[in-house]
């Protein structure tokens, strides 16, 4: 089973870095006022899709969302994931 690392942007052009096994549910989840949200997503949405890397391993995709967060920048999210 796939794992997916992925990156959500709202409509004022913040981020949200997560993973999952499901993309469209975990997608739907986010923008769900039903489903399991954190209050980041709740309040900051809807979310659209900008990028995801899938990955062999839950470890692997664990260890790349890590990278990304750690990175703390939306400007490095634009310029070196999104090539924007």
């Amino acid at each position: 089973m796939p794992f997916h690392v992925y990156i959500l942007q709202n409509h004022v052009g913040k981020f949200y870095t997560g993973h999952t096994d499901d993309l469209t549910r975990r997608l739907g989840e986010h923008n769900s006022a039903d489903g399991p949200l954190t209050k980041y997503t709740l309040k900051n949405g809807p979310w659209r899709l900008v990028w995801s890397e899938q990955h062999t391993t839950r470890s692997e995709a664990i260890g790349r969302e890590r990278q990304i967060k750690a990175m703390k920048s939306a400007r490095w999210i634009r310029e070196e994931l999104l090539n924007w």
